[in-house]
């Protein structure tokens, strides 16, 4: 490969040959042709060219005159140029025609130059002109230097194929041509046989013609998202106009399948190139549904508003007089904010008027999310993430059968501070949890938590020498407080704010720990602490009995009440290591661990509650005792009465082992695998009360089993037994069943995971995929919501062909045990099993499945099962939704974004009232 500029022209110019030469493969060059081979760098001449050899040697060294002539020449000629300033700062003069930048070419195989022609001739299948940012590679190439035009060709060979086509870069525009010639001072061009591609479209011309770096006119073409060198489906035109990553405009447009013209024509054609955000309308697609009668969804208009801002205005209408609105302007900042707001208004009509079942339906629903980058304000962070409205509103969205059956609303709105350099720290909340079947609205308004992390003020500011124990005591403090009112939507007599002041209670609670630090004492560290505790209280609830004693009657009294609590605790703690190695040095397992850290805590709690408590007497002469603050008048609950002593413990454990990979080696042929991540038991026994002194146990434990599974499981035992009437006895169940961890009274398991087959593109092994938003994405938080709940609702059109087979699943059990009279214990299971997955039946063909299944009573909903056809440069997707809001859909559409809306949907509703 070598290069040779236009210096080369001139360094040639200054030769002469007259002799023809018959180039092997090329064209006859004139007598003035020259070829210049890049291997030996030689120039070739014919054999008729005659050479003249200079016999006369040259001397080896100039002579020197040595006489001396002493002639002084006495005229003086004045000389009228002399004292003239030259101002030309070049040492040689440019040529009008001249190019203002070098043309370089490289090839492999030769370059023939026609100097009195003034052109050259490239010859080579690597072949490359380059001039400014024009860029030619061909395996013909002609420059023309009188006219400044460049022109390449295709190369064929004996039988006819092409063996390569010229192409053309310039800017952002590539093209591949049978032939093509442009002008390098004008930049104006002339293709034949061309195909180019802008953004996602690929486009194919008889002729194009450039008009500058901007402006492209076709001629007889046709553009197209397929790849193909015959497209599955193109649109042919006489005329267009592109505008670079802008758009096209076309004259009479018809579509084309398999290269069979279709007998529709469009009189014109506007096709957006633009890259990124711009404006335009919103197509909509036609729908059927039984209860709505023929509808058009997703009617609107996108707007830009400018560079941090834009606008969705949606709409859909339907024959039996039913619509719906959606608002959604959207916001994002980068590296400060991002966020949107939705408010979706619906008025349905089902069935048209008249009929039996006719019904109709109005309600609204808003959401607003919106987050902050971290770095934009450190130490301050403001999140938002608003889902309310109407409780019918869920069980009218069209065509989405998962929020069709959900019943719950929340949103959450958080704002925390850091003081930097303080302890401080500051996090104000609002809530809202909304159950659409109960018509029930809990609000938190406002949650506020106020905390100081531990500080040390014994410590000296300048450390010297050893710190003194006292040195180690460290106060925090903690203070959450909240108010909460709840209250029903459906009532008409009282406003939403009247009940808001009618329902609300407030209350706080503050939390003062003092710690001290102590170095470890051998195997074990010893850790004291003190604790305050301090609970405010809204409502006072005063018992009484009327005066014959048969009726227990409540007086309530707002108003501010305190309670406090204190504890003194100290606790130890170790960790033990147990190890299993393997004997064999090239074992696949080659150690287990188990890691065990338990902890025992002495604690005693004196009795501060005697005060908020007191006794009641029947006429039956009957003790009660009863709370002045109680859990249903106030947000928080009393501190248990009576003083406490006692020992609480906890054992923690986790196992984990390290394999040896049979693919890899040296280190990373060593993994660990963790086998159980958690596994704890608690409990805790009283010294100081007379009966019932050990609190139930709990165990839970959770585990990802080899990165695939996800596990977690808890259970709570008593220890007591119970008599006939299914109350505790104090008679521990050890004294009968030596061996049981005690009575069962509640359990629940959790299981999930999700798999897939390897990629037949990358060649990823099956595992667990875990999904999730991630901010690298690109998306903010409510598109990729957005995203995945439509996925979710429409998982045929979002069929992955390169993933043989997929599965997701997740399990969960609970039980519950009580006691009843003449029965005994009743223990109350709940299973629940929710599936989906995806399998290729054959390469372009894929089946999903997403069902629910309620094991305990054995209710299989909903079920969704769709079915998915690649067609390379389309995709078709068939879904069947069973259950209450049952519906049949299939799509037809391009894969491709930019033609989304031109897709054929056929989707009927169905819905059991």
């Amino acid at each position: 490969m070598f290069k040779v500029c236009l210096t080369t022209f001139l360094i040639l110019a200054i030769m002469s040959f007259n002799s023809a030469a018959s180039w092997p493969g090329h064209k006859t060059s004139d007598v003035n042709s020259y070829r210049i081979y890049p291997k030996n760098g030689n120039f070739w001449v014919s054999k008729k060219q005659k050479l003249v050899i200079d016999t006369v040697p040259a001397g080896k060294k100039i002579i020197l005159d040595t006489l001396l002539r002493n002639i002084s020449d006495t005229a003086t000629v004045s000389d009228s140029l002399r004292d003239v300033k030259s101002n030309d700062t070049l040492p040689y003069r440019l040529s009008k025609n001249a190019l203002v930048a070098p043309v370089e070419f490289s090839t492999e195989d030769s370059m023939v130059l026609d100097i009195p022609g003034r052109s050259a001739t490239v010859y080579g299948k690597e072949s490359n002109l380059l001039y400014k940012d024009n860029d030619v590679k061909a395996p013909v190439i002609v420059y023309d230097m009188n006219t400044g035009d460049i022109s390449a060709s295709l190369v064929k060979d004996s039988t006819g194929k092409v063996i390569e086509r010229p192409s053309y870069k310039s800017g952002d525009m590539t093209t591949e041509s049978d032939s093509f010639r442009f002008n390098m001072k004008t930049g104006k061009g002339l293709t034949k046989g061309t195909y180019t591609q802008q953004g996602e479209m690929y486009v194919y011309g008889e002729s194009i013609k450039k008009v500058d770096n901007e402006v492209l006119f076709a001629y007889k073409g046709r553009f197209t998202t397929c790849n193909l060198d015959t497209p599955h489906f193109a649109f042919a035109f006489t005329k267009t106009k592109f505008i670079n990553d802008k758009m096209a405009l076309t004259g009479p447009i018809h579509p084309e399948v398999e290269g069979v013209p279709i007998p529709i024509y469009l009189p014109f054609g506007i096709y957006p190139l633009a890259q990124g955000r711009h404006s335009g309308l919103l197509a909509p697609s036609f729908v059927t549904n039984e209860q709505r009668g023929l509808g058009l969804e997703g009617l609107g208009y996108y707007k830009v508003l400018g560079e941090y801002w834009d606008f969705i205005l949606q709409t859909s209408i339907y024959s039996y007089g039913g619509w719906s609105l959606s608002v959604n302007p959207r916001y994002s900042k980068r590296y400060r904010y991002n966020g949107s707001f939705l408010l979706n208004i619906q008025h349905f009509n089902f069935n048209f008027k008249g009929d039996p079942d006719f019904g109709t339906n109005r309600s609204f629903n808003i959401q607003w999310v919106h987050s902050t980058d971290a770095k934009s304000r450190p130490g301050v962070t403001f999140s938002g993430n608003v889902n309310a409205g109407s409780s019918s509103y869920n069980s009218y969205v069209p065509n989405n059968p998962m929020l069709n059956i959900s019943n719950m609303m929340s949103s959450s709105i958080r704002y925390s501070k850091t003081w930097k350099g303080t302890p401080f720290n500051l996090t104000v909340a609002a809530n809202h949890q909304q159950n659409t079947n109960l018509k029930q609205i809990t609000l938190d308004l406002p949650t506020i938590n106020f905390s100081m992390s531990t500080i040390y003020p014994f410590r000296k500011k300048e450390r010297a020498g050893e710190s003194k124990w006292y040195e180690n005591i460290g106060f925090g403090y903690n203070m959450d407080t909240r108010s909460t009112a709840t209250f029903y939507d459906t009532v008409k007599t009282k406003s939403i704010f009247q009940q808001i002041r009618d329902t609300v209670r407030w209350g706080a609670r503050h939390r003062i720990p003092i710690s001290l630090s102590l170095p470890p004492l051998g195997f074990f560290q010893v850790s004291p602490s003190v604790s305050y505790d301090e609970t405010w209280f809204q409502v006072k609830s005063i018992h009484y009995y009327n005066p014959t004693g048969d009726t227990l009657l409540t007086r309530l009294e707002k108003g501010l009440y305190t309670a406090r609590n204190m504890s003194f605790g100290l606790g130890a703690s170790t960790r033990i290591f147990g190890m299993l190695m393997a004997k064999k040095k090239d074992a696949r397992i080659i150690g287990i661990r188990h890691e065990i850290r338990p902890t025992v805590t002495a604690s005693y709690q004196p009795d501060f509650q005697k005060r908020n408590y007191y006794f009641l007497t029947d006429s039956l002469g009957r003790k009660t005792r009863y709370a002045y603050y109680e859990s249903r008048y106030n947000l928080n609950s009393l501190y248990s009465p009576g003083e406490f002593g006692g020992l609480n413990f906890s054992i923690e454990n986790n196992i984990s082992m390290k394999v040896r990979s049979r693919k890899d080696t040296g280190e990373a042929a060593i993994k660990k695998i963790s086998i159980i991540d958690a596994f704890s038991i608690t409990g805790s026994y009283n010294f100081l009360q007379d009966s019932f002194r050990f609190q139930p146990i709990s165990m839970s434990a959770s585990s990802n089993l080899f990165n695939k599974v996800s596990l977690t499981g808890f259970a709570s035992f008593n220890l007591y037994e119970v008599n006939d009437s299914g109350r505790p006895v104090n008679r521990l169940i050890w004294k009968r069943k030596p061996i049981s961890l005690g009575r069962l009274t509640s359990a629940s398991l959790t299981l999930s995971s999700s798999f897939q087959g390897g990629n037949k593109k990358t060649g990823e092994e099956p595992g667990l995929k875990p999904n999730g938003y991630r901010p690298e994405s690109g998306y903010s938080l409510d598109e990729f919501n957005q995203e995945l709940a439509y996925i979710n609702a429409h998982p045929g059109e979002y069929a992955d062909f390169n993933i043989p087979w997929s599965l997701n699943f997740s399990y969960s059990l609970s039980l519950n045990r009580q006691f009843l009279m003449n029965y005994g214990f009743k223990s109350t299971v709940s299973q629940n099993l929710n599936l989906g997955g995806t399998v290729n039946l054959t390469p372009k063909w894929q089946l999903g499945l997403q069902t629910y299944y309620n094991i305990s009573d054995g209710t299989l909903n909903p079920m969704t099962l769709s079915l998915s056809r690649d067609l390379h440069c389309w995709q078709m997707s068939v879904s069947v939704s069973s259950g209450m809001y049952r519906y049949f859909s299939i799509n037809i559409s391009p894969k491709a974004p930019i033609l989304r809306d031109l897709r054929v949907n056929k989707t009927e509703s169905f819905r059991r009232l």
